[in-house]
């Protein structure tokens, strides 16, 4: 049996095998861009109310779901990846099947691609594919409303995985309108051998000194292809930069090598740089820097 794509995503796929224990899903959570961030206020919870831009990219986790399993387990063997309740993946089943009224019996296996604390967006990727992939699976019992709302009780950005197109977030990320108006690009990620806490980097955020919300307001109109080499931009750039300087240069770096834009994504510390052409893209990956512990990622947008 194989479960295709629908309207509800274009990110994320599953395939389904039956074996004689039962049901395995096959599933792929895709990683995010932030191509624009703008931080324009502090809420009295916490949170920070933002702008942003996101798309997904060619390049993704990929999970198995034995439904045949005994209890909730999640494993992944990579440093930085918990295997007990914290691990949004295990949350999210746990949340799909209490909502469900089903026995919470899988074990999760991620075969991690995503840089863990790269602002890619891996673990919030994985959460929104386990809640599609189960609902797929057990023939559709949540609406798409349904799925964003569990979404958000596991983190901002999982409501947009679970929608899988491009979108404007506002609000903490959770109010998501479709963008169309994205020409197709190449992306190099540019991966730097540092981890970046999402909760250090907002705490450092000074809201007097961000400039994105000064930019022209390109999303007003939907009728204006957004221009990368014109509009990309993130408030937390400079918060993660002035940590990391690492950050700017490698900005820098994929600018001089042909980039039509570049810059860094959510909280960092993955930066990326748009081509218009391919080979653009795959000769900064050659002429990059080789550095010990850094990876590179060539890949495009999923439009």
């Amino acid at each position: 049996m194989v479960c295709s794509r629908t309207s509800s995503t274009i990110c994320a796929w599953c395939m389904c095998a039956k074996n004689a224990d039962g049901a395995r899903l096959r599933l792929q959570a895709p990683a995010k861009l932030n191509l624009y961030l703008a931080v324009t206020g502090r809420r009295p919870d916490g949170y920070h109310d933002i702008v942003s831009l996101m798309v997904c990219v060619g390049l993704h986790d990929s999970l198995r779901v034995d439904l045949g399993a005994r209890g909730l387990t999640v494993a992944s063997g990579v440093a930085g990846v918990p295997d007990d309740e914290t691990n949004l993946a295990l949350r999210a089943a746990r949340l799909f099947f209490e909502t469900v009224g089903r026995p919470p019996n899988a074990a999760i296996r991620i075969r991690k691609r995503i840089p863990v604390g790269a602002g890619l967006g891996g673990g919030s990727s994985d959460a929104a594919s386990i809640l599609t992939g189960l609902n797929r699976h057990f023939g559709g019992p949540l609406s798409l409303d349904d799925l964003e709302r569990l979404g958000l009780k596991l983190g901002a950005d999982v409501p947009f995985f679970i929608r899988g197109r491009p979108a404007l977030a506002t609000g903490i990320g959770e109010r998501l309108s479709a963008f169309e108006k994205l020409a197709p690009a190449s992306v190099l990620i540019v991966h730097p051998a540092v981890r970046l806490s999402t909760a250090e980097v907002y705490g450092c955020l000074n809201l007097r000194l961000t400039t994105c919300g000064k930019k022209p307001k390109v999303f007003a109109s939907k009728s204006r292809v957004f221009d990368a080499s014109q509009y990309l931009c993130n408030d937390l750039e400079a918060v993660a930069g002035s940590l990391h300087p690492v950050i700017l240069e490698t900005k820098s770096k994929l600018l001089a090598l042909g980039a039509d834009g570049a810059s860094m994504t959510g909280s960092g510390s993955a930066v990326f740089g748009l081509f218009k052409d391919p080979s653009a893209a795959g000769y900064a990956r050659d002429h990059f820097p080789k550095l010990r512990g850094w990876r590179f990622f060539l890949t495009n947008l999923v439009l």
